[in-house]
């Protein structure tokens, strides 16, 4: 069920990041066809700014508009997504590792503490929209400590990309919760300035997707 959003700000942002993580976690599924309407109206809003919201996802290559119909969304194939790990796993485990070589502030490190609660949260909760966009806000705001803007976009891309298909059989398992606490580990291993051990639990974590992928090749029907 997609929450209502009646009386909150930056209205359209709040529907495409809820649709951004309901796409990414497998909740809107491939091969069926959406409508602004419908999505509107279990965000209990007009279908104007969903429609909108959907012309955004589209240009993050998340779906794909079918002419008086609505929107699909893009589905990709086992090879597609490894391939999209293999990348995430080449770029971000480095820069996880040089944060924790480096040192950060730990200002830094408190501003997301909260995030990685709440993906512990949502995750505990089976919430696996708001699981999807709080992950997706806190590596790309731990990447941004490192300072290369190119990398975060680069990342965000491949992030948005990205599909977890059976989140759905893991989360009513609460299997989930396990590597929802991998983030609050993480800040802690850079805090302490453990670099190996920060840089294994990151290889680890993008490991984890590519292990629901695995579980839905054995079992179609976790989608």
């Amino acid at each position: 069920m997609l929450p209502s959003f009646q009386g909150r700000r930056s209205l359209r942002e709040e529907i495409v990041q809820t649709l951004r993580g309901a796409v990414i976690s497998g909740e809107l599924r491939p091969g069926v066809v959406y409508s602004a309407p419908s999505l509107a109206a279990q965000f209990g809003v007009s279908p104007t700014p969903v429609r909108e919201a959907m012309v955004d996802l589209a240009k993050d290559g998340l779906i794909e508009p079918l002419r008086n119909k609505g929107f699909r969304v893009v589905e990709l194939s086992d090879k597609e997504l490894d391939d999209l790990a293999d990348l995430r796993e080449l770029i971000e485990v480095p820069v996880i590792r040089r944060l924790a070589e480096a040192g950060v502030d730990p200002a830094e490190i408190d501003r997301l503490r909260p995030l990685a609660t709440g993906i512990e949260r949502a995750a505990a909760d089976r919430d696996l929209t708001a699981h999807a966009a709080i992950d997706l806000e806190f590596h790309l705001a731990l990447l941004a400590l490192d300072g290369n803007e190119r990398v975060v976009e680069t990342v965000r891309s491949l992030r948005l990309r990205s599909r977890i298909y059976g989140a759905r059989q893991l989360a009513e398992n609460d299997a989930l919760v396990p590597s929802a606490r991998e983030h609050s580990e993480l800040l802690d291993l850079i805090t302490s300035g453990d670099a190996p051990a920060a840089e294994a639990l990151m290889r680890r974590h993008i490991g984890h997707v590519r292990g629901i992928w695995a579980a839905r090749r054995e079992d179609p029907s976790a989608c």
